[in-house]
């Protein structure tokens, strides 16, 4: 990942030409690896979560269905538009225009989603956001990733090549790698205050 991030002007151009350019609220792949995504969650019920990068929210529309808060955020106007108004029924969520990360949220989160964002980021930059999801996430908070596993001109990394990097990363623990042929889906937690590792889904209702 040495290559530059992908710059701005890919994704004015992309959003210039169409509202949803990459149709995720039409296809098929896009919606059942949503509803995968969601089903993957942990817990039944996350008190505030965040998902930047959300593009026109159709990820963001399913969070709300299991959250209490949902800020949601983009660096595109035009997307942020459009995932406004798709979420307008929707009081719980938010959704703000801004640049990661240079800009970044005020307080914690028990819930952080990274979908299709990270491998448009250069080395540094990944480092910089993932630093600041970790620093983020409460103890026992989830982090969600999930990326297209193809080589893409404009992607620096493919999905495994994502998903080996978070797994590097000093305070979480992984829960679930989900791997298709084109997407990979990890659950990581964040390690308890103690530093310990979290309980499981079936630890935590007794079951083991």
């Amino acid at each position: 990942m040495s290559r530059p991030a992908t710059p701005a002007t890919y994704f004015d151009a992309m959003y210039r030409t169409a509202e949803d350019p990459w149709s995720l609220a039409e296809r098929w792949y896009e919606r059942r690896k949503y509803d995968l995504t969601v089903a993957a969650l942990p817990q039944p019920r996350y008190r505030r979560a965040f998902e930047p990068g959300c593009s026109v929210g159709e990820l963001t529309r399913r969070l709300a269905d299991r959250c209490d808060s949902v800020l949601a955020c983009d660096r595109v106007e035009s997307a942020v538009g459009t995932a406004r108004r798709r979420t307008a029924g929707l009081p719980h969520v938010s959704v703000r225009h801004m640049l990661l990360p240079e800009e970044w949220p005020e307080g914690s989160f028990d819930l952080i989603v990274l979908s299709e964002l990270l491998y448009y980021l250069d080395g540094r930059t990944l480092d910089t956001v993932l630093r600041r999801t970790v620093a983020s996430l409460e103890p026992e908070g989830t982090l969600v990733t999930v990326h297209w596993n193809h080589p893409v001109e404009e992607h620096l990394a493919t999905g495994a090549q994502i998903a080996r990097r978070v797994t590097t990363q000093p305070g979480l623990v992984l829960l679930a790698d989900h791997r298709e042929e084109d997407f990979v889906l990890q659950v990581h937690r964040r390690t308890t205050a103690d530093g310990q590792r979290p309980a499981g889904v079936a630890a935590r209702e007794g079951l083991v």
